[in-house]
């Protein structure tokens, strides 16, 4: 019994850099959220003015008007800045959060792609690889604390 108070205060005394409350990919995840976001924010704001950057095709399945997508693009690169700030604080339900909204920002750039083809897979990739770092760092994070 003795050895397990022991045990305890000693870790306290010289915390293991892997304990902490976010390993290094979940805050890479984090960055990754507000910058995807406020890509997308940029995105939506673009599209909201009706820029001459994009090229509005015809007959397209997913068609709504260019204001529609700007405020679709707006709304979720405000919620994964949100996400990304909220991650910082190592809370489970955050990285739940941007694990949604990034895959719910994938899917809507996805659906993007004739809009902006290169600006839409960039975004593309920041979102799913905003995931993978977001369920890497759990993963990672639940064996540190496993083996401590």
């Amino acid at each position: 019994m003795a050895s397990d108070i022991t045990g305890t205060k000693a870790s306290y005394r010289n915390p293991s850099p892997s304990h902490a409350p976010t390993s290094g990919t979940t805050l890479l995840a984090a960055v990754l959220l507000i910058l995807g976001g406020a890509m997308a924010i940029c995105e939506g704001i673009a599209a909201i003015t009706k820029d001459r950057v994009f090229v509005v095709t015809r007959h397209y399945v997913f068609e709504f008007s260019l204001t529609g997508w700007g405020w679709v693009h707006l709304i979720l690169g405000i919620a994964l800045v949100l996400a990304g700030c909220a991650v910082f604080s190592g809370a489970l339900w955050a990285r739940f959060f941007g694990v949604a909204v990034a895959g719910l920002g994938a899917i809507a750039n996805f659906l993007w792609l004739p809009y902006y083809p290169l600006w839409a897979l960039v975004l593309i990739a920041v979102n799913i690889l905003a995931v993978w770092a977001l369920c890497m760092g759990m993963h990672r994070e639940a064996d540190a604390g496993l083996t401590a």
